[in-house]
């Protein structure tokens, strides 16, 4: 008896054993990945093979160990597909903390949709995605893929470290490719990462990349294409959209584009193209023309957002966006294209990356590039930049999405790199006028004009489309520095020929004057406080960036409680550096009335990670004069 019980420990041992994934066991992660990690990439590899001009498989096994509910986006898996591209398979598995298996998810068990909800003339552009909650932490998921495309036009880039906080053991990049396609790379930001190239022939590239650690996000850094480590690439001689293609230079890459891709798409009802020439009647300039289509546009379309790489880059038909009133940047885009084409106003698609964090296309690496569209109108030696997804963007104004970076104007005779408007620090203005008095009891009642211009037009206009309950939260938040608040009125104006947003309003708050005894103690500085949160960064690793300067001005009106008398005022205060320039001012007019004038000039600009002790001592210097005290009085 005991001789089988022993035998059946042994089965059990080895059955239980081979239920595991040693290797995934998180215990044998070395203690450098776990640090700062949420999550730690094991393994990704990703197998690319370029059979020929027209088609392109992209396998990838990635072994992902999520260490907390913040590390779950790590995992990445799903798949986008369409006309041109299936997903051939796509499985995974979950395993717990010591390797156990503890679930298998077929396809059937991935969830499948359409990329656009709402939407049924994109109903072939889908997304394939793993939607798994996990009961424990930590857990590995180990995902596998295959997608084929025809679209040989866009290859995907190659991240060894694609996000913050996560470490990576391994990752693989493997690609095979046909020598008379003239298949291209750039490699960019390498140094610091353990990343060899292993294989470089006139057929083949491998890259591996081994013990990466998780990077903290440090504040003002910049974008994270500048910093981690990617590979891009490309063919010369490449396909997209059933059409063949060439990228040798910009020039043929963007006179194809407008000769095989846009072709066709600009065509209108005869009786569109006749409400246009209408609606222009005898306007001859063609800017004024440009403006009048803009606002039709805005009016009678809205945006559907397709993510990207769904729906390559031709844009549906300007008469279906005409019929059916929607579509994605790239359809709304080339419908006001075609609109302008009806009142002979030229204009041209213009390829960029969209985000609030300024990014360039990589002018040196001709390649499908960008993730947004907007439409650019010749104006001189110039150009009128259109945001065409938008409702309520001004004609011509361009917002932090995407301003001040290098773009691809697509031309008919070819493309063309230029840089989107740029906002010079000082035209960023926001300009405050207000009054406030105090009570005796410390009771504040006041009232401000807020007029902003410039990029900070951008951050304030939205607040207009605000309900009631996100724009009481935005003012409480905005003047955190006064406790109690009540708003009792705002009310907005929203220039749109001179791109000027106004903000009024009327405030008040219980004892915003602190009194003690005979005294009494208060902020002078009411609406415009920096709250000085510049984190301290011990060790700081990137250099910083400050990407948007501005100028802001205050000038305030402040009636003192009857019966007080000024104990104590701040002094003057003026700051200048690297960084920018500050500058307070209190006026006495009389016993009971000061005027508080304000200055804060803030340079944009990219500094080395030294410098970055320097700035967040210029704004704590900032933070605490902006939050000068002035000492009353009672009289007796």
């Amino acid at each position: 008896m005991q001789f089988k019980f022993t035998c059946f420990l042994l089965l059990f041992s080895s059955t239980f054993l081979l239920a595991q994934k040693s290797e995934y066991n998180t215990l044998s992660i070395a203690d450098s990945l776990k640090e700062n990690a949420n999550a730690v990439v094991r393994l990704n590899q990703i197998d690319i093979t370029i059979s020929s001009q027209r088609n392109m498989t992209i396998k990838n096994k990635r072994v992902v160990t999520i260490l907390n509910e913040k590390g779950l986006g790590a995992a990445e898996a799903k798949e986008y597909y369409s006309k041109t591209s299936s997903v051939k398979n796509i499985e995974a598995s979950v395993f717990d903390g010591l390797g156990l298996e503890i679930k298998k998810i077929k396809r059937k068990d991935f969830k499948d949709q359409s990329a656009v909800s709402g939407s049924t003339i994109f109903s072939d552009d889908r997304i394939i995605y793993l939607d798994y909650t996990p009961t424990q932490y930590p857990f590995t998921i180990i995902y596998e893929s295959e997608v084929e495309s025809s679209n040989t036009a866009f290859i995907p880039q190659w991240y060894p470290l694609s996000d913050y906080f996560v470490s990576v053991e391994k990752s693989v990049l493997n690609v095979n490719y046909p020598e008379n396609l003239g298949f291209k790379k750039m490699e960019s930001n390498f140094s610091n990462f353990k990343i060899n190239k292993t294989v470089d022939t006139a057929t083949q590239l491998s890259y591996t990349a081994t013990a990466i650690t998780a990077q903290k996000e440090e504040d003002y850094s910049p974008g994270f294409n500048s910093i981690f480590p990617k590979v891009m690439m490309g063919l010369e001689n490449f396909h997209l959209e059933n059409v063949d293609g060439n990228a040798k230079t910009w020039a043929t890459f963007g006179q194809w584009y407008s000769d095989k891709i846009l072709s066709g798409t600009t065509e209108l009802p005869e009786e569109t193209k006749l409400k246009m020439k209408t609606l222009v009647g005898d306007v001859k300039d063609p800017i004024k023309k440009a403006k009048l289509i803009y606002n039709y546009v805005q009016q009678k379309s809205r945006y559907v957002n397709i993510s990207v790489g769904i729906g390559g880059w031709k844009p549906m038909s300007a008469a279906d966006v005409d019929r059916l009133g929607y579509g994605d940047c790239k359809a709304l885009t080339n419908y006001t294209k075609a609109l302008l084409n009806a009142v002979d106003v030229p204009s041209y698609n213009t390829i960029l990356y969209g985000s609030s964090r300024k990014r360039n296309i990589e002018s040196d690496f001709v390649s499908m590039q960008g993730n947004h569209m907007i439409l650019s109108i010749p104006d001189g030696s110039n150009y009128v930049w259109l945001e065409c997804t938008s409702q309520d963007t001004p004609f011509g104004y361009q917002g932090t999405f995407t301003d001040d970076r290098d773009v691809l104007i697509m031309k008919p005779d070819g493309g063309e790199i230029v840089r989107t408007k740029m906002y010079q620090d000082k035209d960023n203005t926001q300009i405050s006028q207000g009054t406030y008095s105090l009570s005796e009891t410390g009771f504040f009642s006041g009232k401000v004009t807020i007029v902003s211009q410039g990029s900070q037009y951008n951050q304030k206009a939205p607040i207009e489309n605000f309900q009631p309950t996100d724009k009481e939260a935005y003012y409480k938040a905005y003047w955190d520095n006064i406790n109690n608040l009540k708003i009792n009125k705002i009310s907005f104006s929203n220039d749109k020929e001179y791109i000027r947003f106004t903000e009024n309003a009327e405030i008040n708050a219980v004892n915003y004057g602190n009194i003690s005894g005979n005294k009494m103690m208060f902020v002078v500085n009411g609406y415009n406080q920096i709250a000085g949160n510049i984190k301290r960064i011990r060790n700081r690793k990137n250099p910083f960036e400050i990407q948007r300067g501005y100028a802001d001005s205050d000038e305030i009106a402040i009636t003192l409680p009857p019966g007080f008398s000024i104990e104590f005022l701040p002094d003057n205060f003026e700051l200048k550096s690297k960084f920018g320039e500050y500058k307070t001012e209190i006026i006495k007019k009389d016993a009971n009335n000061l005027i508080y004038k304000r200055t804060m000039f803030l340079k944009k600009g990219s500094y080395s990670n030294k410098e970055y002790d320097e700035y967040r001592l210029f704004i704590e210097q900032i933070s605490r004069n902006d939050n000068a005290k002035t000492i009353l009085t009672k009289n007796l």
